[in-house]
């Protein structure tokens, strides 16, 4: 912001001595540095302020994206989701609508039992018994 070199400052410097003097060149240069270190805290908190500013900001930006992410997310869910109903109920219909006359469970249970017996009897599953003790199946060691 200012080109102020080693020269200028000497420059200064000497003016100060002459104009100030020297007992009091002390404590003024000790006051122009608290001043100074005030002004550099003061414009440090001013940059932070308005970089929590721009990151706000930019938080804001993607809270946004994401709510918008999720409202687009949601209406295509509730699009799926009312087609699946309307596709539940077609299938609905077009049952009821093809559905066979009723089947009498007690009038078919008697030709049902016969069957089983005869069906069993069929089955072979190739099981061996063994009785609950036998010696010669136990492990030799």
């Amino acid at each position: 912001m200012f080109d102020v070199g080693f020269s200028e400052l000497i420059v200064i410097a000497l003016v100060a001595l002459i104009v100030i003097g020297p007992e009091r060149l002390p404590r003024v240069a000790r006051t122009l540095g608290a001043l100074l270190g005030r002004a550099q805290r003061y414009v440090n908190d001013v940059k932070a302020d308005i970089q929590r500013e721009v990151d706000l900001e930019e938080l804001k930006n993607i809270r946004d994206t994401f709510q918008d992410a999720a409202k687009s997310v949601e209406q295509s869910v509730t699009q799926v989701g009312q087609e699946l109903q309307a596709a539940g109920e077609a299938l609905n219909q077009s049952i009821t609508e093809v559905a066979p006359t009723k089947i009498d469970p007690v009038a078919e249970a008697p030709s049902i039992a016969s069957e089983i017996p005869a069906a069993s009897a069929q089955l072979d599953l190739g099981l061996e018994t063994r009785p609950a003790h036998d010696p010669a199946a136990a492990p030799k060691a």
